[in-house]
């Protein structure tokens, strides 16, 4: 049987690995990862719909792109409200 703390950490777990996602993401043009080899081609698809939608409600501020921090700091708390972490 699956206890509720198991199902909890599973949730930050995953939500976990996909801020590492959005954290790759906006550092992998600074740190060189080519994003269209076969084996990182997966996360611009996981993480582009969510920062898009963030860029697009954002008000521009400059040139530097605030989406992926106001990306973060929004999985971040779905992260406390759903997982308690």
């Amino acid at each position: 049987m699956i206890t509720n703390e198991l199902v909890r950490l599973c949730v930050s777990s995953a939500i976990t690995l996909y801020m590492l996602a959005i954290l790759l993401r906006w550092l992998g043009p600074w740190i060189e990862v080519d994003f269209y080899r076969r084996a990182l081609r997966w996360i611009p698809r996981i993480t582009d719909p969510l920062l898009n939608l963030v860029r697009r409600m954002l008000p521009a501020m400059g040139p530097m792109d605030w989406g992926p921090m106001a990306s973060l700091m929004l999985v971040w708390m779905v992260r406390i409200v759903l997982a308690g972490h």
